[in-house]
């Protein structure tokens, strides 16, 4: 398999699994009262979206960036197509997976 793909792969990999397992905690978190919703709450779901935000960004554009960095544009770009192009078919298949369990 070509090196590049493979990365690519890996990095989309591991962005689908870092959110499916945010949002499996988020989904399966017991559920709170109304008493206890506090200003604490909106501050940690904005912090934990910054925290995703910085943690997908560094899977999907640090080793890209830093290769362009580098000199190595079109190994760069290749890497970022193909990340985006495997964090696709990924969503494609989680869509259609989703349809054929409401079936």
């Amino acid at each position: 398999m070509n090196p590049i793909l493979k990365t690519a792969f890996i990095h989309a990999i591991a962005t689908a699994l870092y959110v499916a397992l945010l949002v499996s905690g988020i989904f399966y978190a017991p559920k709170t009262p109304d008493q206890s919703f506090t200003i604490l709450m909106p501050i940690i779901m904005l912090l934990l979206f910054v925290f995703s935000a910085a943690v997908t960004s560094y899977l999907v554009f640090g080793r890209p960036l830093l290769w362009y960095l580098d000199g190595r544009k079109a190994e760069a770009l290749q890497l970022l197509a193909y990340t985006l192009l495997v964090l696709f078919v990924i969503i494609v298949l989680a869509v259609l997976s989703l349809s054929i369990m409401v079936l």
